[in-house]
């Protein structure tokens, strides 16, 4: 298995514990940073990391930052990336038997190395259970297809009133294509 790994000033120590142990365990380790504990925004080293399960260049990804939870709101931004804050084993277990989590958020704040290192290999060993599971992380991919774009996309353009104002005032036209969003009350302007 691939893992991205990253972390952020808060995060360096712990991440580098979890490095040991993931490469003690047979697995390749990708690492993304940051290398020190000088301080750095953790946005930089947790979004690549992020990006490369959204791209199927890593299957998995470990994040530290001081609470877990800022890396796991980057993380959840990207399609194909479902990432859970675990800083305990019960929920760690749980991201992955029920909700399929391929992005684990720590926070090296808040736990230490023997507790994450419980964590970890709960995480890396828990199954999805699937059944009445598979269904609800279906509901949840469905979400995701319909509010993420993927990569290849290119960003849609969404026409609102004072857009249409603007075109109007300047004398413009607006130039739109198939996939333009027109707002509810420009759609309600062109009845």
């Amino acid at each position: 298995m691939r893992i991205a790994v990253a972390c952020d000033h808060a995060g360096f120590d712990l991440k580098s514990e979890i490095v040991g142990l993931l490469r003690s365990r047979g697995l390749e380790v990708v690492d993304y940073g940051t290398t020190s504990r000088e301080s750095v925004d953790f946005v930089d080293f947790v979004y690549p990391a992020a990006l490369a399960v959204s791209r199927g260049e890593c299957e998995r990804a470990i994040l530290v930052d001081g609470a877990g939870y800022p890396s796991g709101m980057v993380a959840n931004m990207l399609p194909n990336v479902y990432a859970a804050v675990a800083n305990d084993v019960f929920s760690a277990r749980l991201s992955r038997e029920h909700s399929n989590a391929n992005v684990l958020c720590l926070g090296g704040k808040v736990i230490g190395g023997g507790v994450a290192a419980d964590i970890v290999t709960v995480w890396l060993e828990a199954k999805f259970l699937g059944g009445k599971y598979a269904a609800r992380v279906a509901k949840v991919e469905a979400l995701a297809k319909r509010h993420k774009r993927a990569h290849e996309e290119q960003p849609r353009k969404v026409v609102t009133v004072q857009d249409v104002k603007d075109a109007l005032l300047r004398k413009e036209s607006l130039l739109m294509d198939a996939s333009t969003i027109l707002t509810p009350s420009v759609l309600d302007l062109i009845r």
